[in-house]
């Protein structure tokens, strides 16, 4: 008995479908139009393209940063961090018992997420003053995060199948603690200037700082909140679980 192999121009364009489906995906992803079953062909492809998107945002968004280091201008800094950062939150909303919970799959969305922080590398203070540079790369930051938050907290609805108040708060909380805590720390700035790829010195006088200020005090006030949310969440799904 012999067995055939698959022609080459078969297998080529089977690897053709299968890259054509993943970019389908992805951009479902980045649009907010993914479904359950875009998630569940979540494979060691999506992973990879994944990485190397999150690599080569993060070459970009510190490209021209004379202040950066060495590992940040080689793009790992992001790398490490999106698997520090799936990590943090998958011990964070493991305890609200989501369906279908995995960290592998978690980090997979994430680094399918990281496209967006490619507006960083724009080098806009090539064209503006120094001013307007900054105050364009805060927005960039600004719309990247809300773009961000927005396609987790709908990840957190079809994969989770987290609802209502549960994946509300499951999808402020932890980004409310490290806000918190960076700010008990005073932290905060520089973790601005990292993941904004800012370039500029910052002053004290400075309005973007005041902005920053401004919202580590609101998380500061509503951080008690979302907790107490957050730990009503957990003995609701647990009390739940079991009946079910």
């Amino acid at each position: 008995m012999t067995l055939t192999r698959p022609l080459p121009s078969v297998t080529i364009r089977i690897e053709r479908q299968l890259m054509g489906n993943l970019i389908r995906t992805w951009i479902r992803i980045l649009t907010l139009r993914f479904s359950e079953s875009d998630l569940l062909t979540f494979g060691n492809k999506h992973l990879i393209f994944g990485l190397l998107c999150t690599w080569l945002v993060g070459i970009g968004r510190f490209w021209d940063n004379p202040r950066a280091a060495f590992i940040q201008h080689l793009g790992l800094g992001s790398v490490i961090y999106v698997f520090i950062l799936a990590g943090y939150l998958y011990i964070v909303i493991l305890a609200l018992k989501p369906e279908r919970w995995s960290y592998r799959h978690l980090l997979t969305f994430i680094v399918l997420t990281s496209p967006p922080a490619i507006l960083y590398a724009i080098p806009v203070e090539l064209w503006v003053d120094g001013e307007t540079a900054r105050d364009i790369n805060v927005w960039f930051l600004g719309v990247v995060a809300t773009w961000r938050v927005l396609m987790y907290s709908v990840y957190l609805r079809r994969q989770g199948r987290l609802t209502g108040l549960v994946q509300f708060t499951a999808t402020l909380t932890p980004l409310a603690l490290i806000v918190f805590v960076l700010t008990a720390l005073n932290l905060e700035q520089a973790v601005f200037d990292f993941m904004g790829g800012l370039r500029h010195k910052q002053t004290a006088e400075d309005r973007v700082y005041g902005v920053l200020v401004g919202l580590s005090i609101i998380s500061f006030f509503v951080s008690p909140v979302l907790l107490l949310f957050y730990v009503s969440a957990i003995f609701t799904r647990h009390r739940k679980a079991p009946s079910e």
